[in-house]
């Protein structure tokens, strides 16, 4: 039981409606297998809750036999922070009920939710919110990071729609953290990660969002310099209706892609458009796109919203080898491209990757001290990926990933979308991220945990008081 007495589990399943399982229970290999398949732990226990009242108890035995304790919501950490070795694993993933208020253009969210789950909700209205690009993301990690996708340029982070947040506290206390109650730890969890208690709930407020305009344009990898510099004025200069990230990866062999340019290197640009796509508005607001190189493939279609979130699901499911890393950037800089020119023309594995995702225009109406998020002033938020489904490859595609990051880290701002950052890095690394605001996030740490009970997380240890 890794530490945990097994009649001291007994008295914790009495206690829950949901189930509590063990490495000698059939489902235990389901219940840790996440996301990432390069993280691979057992922890003593999983207790699967249902409702807060699950969520206190698991809370309360947790701190009464002084067992270690990891919070899993959708299962999708980089990083593997859900499961810890011989920990107690508090498991929101039944927890996925969606409630959408039409008229208010609200949702409530539980914490264990996936973006499918909220999207699927929110479009039988024409509504949505500003999350991230794969719907099996979990909606609590996603959140609690700051969150970006798509609709930012349009509508802003993820967390610029939060309204509130239902949360349960290391003392086991149930509080909701809004503008109006508990305000600093409202702040704190818009981008500080799950560093202050376990939210259970969240509520948004939806915007319009029904069918958009999605766009695919790639070139080959020998144009990186030309489209990184060209796409570095043009996005920026764009309306907010239009969304790009830049990637550098290989074509899959399916479609929309055509056969001749299967299994090619390439870089590209994945577009979300949001503005009216009557005629050929959306061709009118791409036209520029043959302007750094003649595209090698250029494909646009109306798309529902939910549609366009789960459009790489089945290219890079649940199951294969992870290993990210990631930095934020004001600018491009051509010393950054050369960088980018380089690994995108030595990509190690079909599915590794570089994505650049825009967090300006609306994202940067905000506030630099309105939330915990502190690169407001960021116009990119880039991720380096080895992917591969091979565990033989793991080593070879994480050597890529560092040395990618290594030779870039020093053409940005310092600091990474906390989402974005791998397994091992280092406790400077987690202040760079929250720059100024460190200090005030470890100060409400001090106030809502002061013992650090939440630690397995990209961890700000509470101030001394």
């Amino acid at each position: 039981m890794g530490g945990i007495n097994g009649t001291a589990l007994d008295g914790l399943r009495e206690g829950l409606r949901g189930p509590v399982i063990t490495p000698r229970d059939p489902g235990y290999d389901q219940a840790r297998s996440i996301y990432n398949a390069m993280i691979d732990r057992r922890p003593a226990a999983f207790a699967q809750c249902v409702d807060v009242a699950d969520v206190r108890t698991v809370i309360s035995f947790a701190r009464d036999t002084g067992a270690e304790l990891a919070v899993r919501g959708g299962g999708h950490s980089g990083p593997g922070l859900c499961l810890v070795d011989d920990a107690l694993v508090l498991d929101l993933s039944t927890m996925r009920g969606v409630r959408v208020d039409p008229g208010a253009m609200t949702a409530q969210v539980a914490g264990g939710a996936q973006l499918g789950d909220l999207d699927h909700a929110a479009h039988t209205f024409g509504l949505g919110v500003p999350t991230g690009i794969i719907s099996m993301t979990g909606v609590g990690g996603l959140t609690l990071g700051g969150g970006h996708g798509h609709l930012t340029r349009k509508y802003g982070l993820t967390v610029d729609s939060l309204l509130s947040a239902d949360v349960v506290l290391a003392d086991g206390t149930f509080v909701t953290a809004s503008e109006e109650e508990h305000p600093e730890l409202f702040w704190a969890l818009r981008g500080g990660g799950g560093n202050f208690g376990v939210v259970t709930s969240f509520t948004f407020r939806l915007h319009p969002v029904g069918t958009v305009g999605v766009a695919v344009t790639v070139w080959p990898v020998d144009r990186t310099p030309e489209v990184l510099r060209w796409y570095r004025e043009f996005l920026p200069a764009a309306p907010p209706d239009l969304n790009g990230f830049f990637t550098l990866f290989t074509i899959p062999s399916g479609p929309p892609f055509p056969e001749p340019i299967h299994g090619q290197k390439m870089c590209g640009v994945v577009w979300c458009y949001t503005g009216d796509l009557e005629g050929d508005r959306l061709e009118q607001a791409l036209t520029p796109v043959n302007e750094p190189a003649p595209s090698a493939f250029h494909f646009t279609t109306p798309m529902p919203y939910p549609g366009l979130q789960g459009m790489f699901d089945e290219l890079i499911p649940k199951g294969f080898q992870w290993y990210w890393r990631g930095d934020f950037f004001d600018t491009i800089s051509d010393a950054a491209i050369e960088v980018h020119h380089k690994y995108g023309d030595n990509l190690p594995t079909e599915l590794s990757l570089m994505h650049l995702y825009p967090v300006d225009a609306q994202a940067h109406q905000v506030g630099d001290d309105d939330t915990a998020w502190a690169y407001r002033d960021a116009v990119w938020s880039g991720v380096i990926a080895g992917v591969d489904p091979d565990p033989a490859n793991a080593g070879l595609i994480r050597q890529w990933a560092v040395d990618y990051w290594s030779d870039l880290h020093p053409y940005s701002m310092g600091g990474s979308y906390i989402n974005f950052m791998g397994e091992g890095e280092s406790p400077d690394r987690v202040r760079a991220t929250y720059r100024g605001h460190y200090d005030r996030l470890a100060a409400t740490k001090h106030t809502y945990d002061p013992d650090n009970f939440f630690h397995a997380n990209q961890n700000i240890p509470p101030s001394a008081g």
